[in-house]
């Protein structure tokens, strides 16, 4: 069974991502967390494949989570999905762990579902 865990603190764009993944991948389960404590939290019991991972989250820094998450489960495929889409985030975000990193104003539903297929067909 293929997990994914979406942190994100805005609700509605945590909402659709959950419902383009639910619409295409319908076998995968998916949880979400608003903050980067709560990943942490839900992480443990879910143990999930995939993270979508945003910079700027309540409390805690994306980034920092994504090199928690990384040091604890070296396999856990991150993405960074973020409307900071710029070179020093991109370069952070490779130096914290992640896997991937995604604009969220430039990258289209089908970038996004792309990318996920290429991660779930390696795992599934």
């Amino acid at each position: 069974m293929f997990k994914t865990l979406l942190v994100e603190d805005n609700a509605p764009f945590r909402q659709s991502l959950r419902e383009m993944l639910c619409e295409r991948f319908p076998r995968m389960v998916v949880e979400e967390a608003e903050d980067g404590e709560e990943a942490l939290q839900k992480l443990e019991g879910l143990r999930p494949h995939l993270v979508f991972m945003d910079i700027k989250l309540p409390g805690a820094n994306g980034l920092e989570i994504t090199r928690k998450i990384k040091g604890r489960y070296s396999t856990i495929q991150v993405i960074i999905l973020t409307s900071y889409d710029l070179p020093e985030y991109r370069e952070a975000a490779v130096q914290y762990g992640a896997d991937h990193f995604l604009s969220k104003e430039s990258s289209s539903r089908e970038d996004i579902l792309a990318l996920v297929d290429s991660i779930y067909s390696e795992d599934g």
